[in-house]
């Protein structure tokens, strides 16, 4: 399972710090998910082999417009293994699930974001995956928790009816807000979600890596066509 963590400067935690957390709290791997404008400083490769945990690098592009949006996707979509578009704006939602360059929609529900079925078919449609942000819930109280809650329910109507694909993740600015993944199964469980679906969110992130790390190989000329070595 992985967990999806935004570092220093975007967070208060290193990289390091954050995947040192995680490996201790059973994670097999952290995705970097820092806003664009505020990239982290780091080696993924040297803090994999210090911690012995998988590092992948991701970015969660903020844009204030569709057009902005396509042109801050399209610009880290070669150098990133994980593009995230951060949601929370009608338009916006609506742009990141109609493009199948983004890999997920982060907390479409937040702000003056309206998720409805009409976009959870689009995201089913185009593969883009909705996040399950416990963020809110783990960190916030009284009515705003409850709203968060209320979301996170029609969210996951909406994405369960459309059969779109999902991840899970606490959302995590710190080391200090990192959750194991057994305690945030147990959460789930008690806001509304069955173990399996919260094991399927967080494992998400990890085949979604993989996948996407395959797809840029260089042995690949195009999607679905692959160079063997032995054809030089």
């Amino acid at each position: 399972m992985y967990e999806a963590v935004h570092a220093h400067p975007d967070g208060d935690s290193t990289v390091a710090r954050q995947a040192l957390t995680a490996a201790d709290y059973g994670f097999d791997g952290v995705v970097v998910r820092n806003h664009g404008d505020e990239p982290a400083d780091y080696d993924a490769e040297a803090v994999a082999e210090a911690y012995g945990i998988d590092v992948v690098e991701g970015v969660e592009v903020r844009a204030d417009t569709p057009s902005q949006a396509s042109g801050l996707v399209g610009n880290h979509r070669s150098k990133h293994t994980v593009v995230v578009v951060h949601g929370g704006d009608r338009a916006i939602n609506r742009f990141a699930v109609e493009n199948p360059a983004v890999d997920v929609l982060a907390h479409p529900m937040r702000g003056d974001g309206d998720f409805n079925h009409v976009l959870a078919n689009a995201a089913a449609d185009n593969g883009v995956r909705v996040e399950f942000s416990l963020r809110q819930v783990l960190g916030d109280s009284g009515g705003s928790r409850v709203r968060a809650l209320g979301d996170l329910r029609k969210l996951r109507e909406l994405v369960a009816d459309a059969d779109a694909p999902y991840v899970v993740s606490a959302d995590p600015r710190s080391h200090l807000e990192l959750r194991a993944p057994r305690e945030l199964v147990a959460l789930g469980e008690a806001i509304g979600f069955t173990g399996d679906q919260m094991r399927e969110g967080l494992e998400a992130w990890s085949r979604l890596a993989e996948r996407n790390r395959r797809v840029t190989d260089d042995s690949f000329v195009e999607p679905g066509v692959r160079l063997d070595e032995d054809d030089g």
